[in-house]
């Protein structure tokens, strides 16, 4: 009897296994099922709250005499600040393009919201004509930066800085965009830090998490680009009212020009 007696417990505890495993993996799927969700979730709202409560990444548009470092300390590499020629009260204006000679498109003043539209509709009416973006701009919005980027490289368009002009704060991310890339000798390329623009007041949280997404997306762009992303530790290390300077040997090694040698650009 004992032996029958096993025997018909055994069916019991094999049916309290499989109910258990079944409870195991159906946890484990709503647990996968929740992380697509939070994932899209995120990906969506560019972090953890819904889109009204997050931050639009600018930078400063800071014109020189800015440098990087205290004001005593010495710019790296080459000071270019007294290169530069235009006007402070254009550069302080909103982006626009002007059709110069042989094709060049010229893009000048600060990169408000809007700059990438204006832009891809310049080049939906005149796109034909243009073969390189000459940049002369303090910088802006990071996002407007990255979108004019990526429509000079889907045209296949080249980007200069020309003697004279500044290149800084986001603007190099427009440079990186460039399938040729050229800086000439009297130009300036600067790069500092960016902040949070926001309608609502942000927790530490939500602000920390905004900065590490924005500092991931400059780091893939710099990298589909083709340009090291090292470079993008000075304006990290730089304050907002400051401006690090890159050097010619610097833009090389980062490879933000696609020619060691910076020629001069002229009119």
């Amino acid at each position: 009897m004992s032996i029958r007696g096993e025997e018909f417990e055994r069916p019991r505890h094999d049916e309290a296994g499989i109910v258990r495993w079944a409870f195991f993996f159906m946890l484990l799927g709503t647990f996968l099922v929740l992380t697509l969700d939070f994932r899209d979730i995120v990906e969506r709202n560019g972090g953890f709250w819904t889109p009204e409560r997050s931050a639009t990444a600018v930078t400063v548009p800071v014109l020189p005499p800015a440098v990087e470092g205290d004001d005593e300390a010495k710019p790296r590499g080459i000071d270019p600040r007294e290169f530069v020629t235009t006007n402070p009260d254009s550069l302080r204006d909103a982006m626009r393009f002007t059709l110069l000679p042989d094709g060049v498109l010229q893009a000048a003043g600060s990169i408000d919201p809007g700059a990438a539209s204006r832009f891809e509709a310049e080049l939906g009416e005149r796109g034909e004509y243009v073969r390189t973006v000459s940049l002369d701009s303090p910088g802006g919005s990071l996002d407007e930066a990255m979108l004019i980027s990526k429509l000079i490289r889907e045209h296949g368009l080249a980007a200069e800085v020309r003697d004279g002009a500044l290149c800084a704060s986001s603007c190099p991310l427009i440079l990186a965009g460039g399938t040729n890339r050229k800086v000439a000798d009297k130009a300036a390329i600067g790069v500092h830090q960016f902040y949070a623009v926001t309608n609502r007041e942000l927790g530490p949280e939500q602000a920390m998490a905004d900065a590490q997404l924005t500092t991931a997306r400059i780091t893939r762009h710099l990298i589909e680009m083709g340009v090291d992303p090292a470079l993008w530790l000075h304006a990290l290390d730089t304050p907002p009212r400051r401006l690090y300077y890159l050097s010619p040997e610097e833009l090389a090694a980062y490879r933000l020009v696609t020619d060691a040698r910076t020629a001069a650009l002229v009119d």
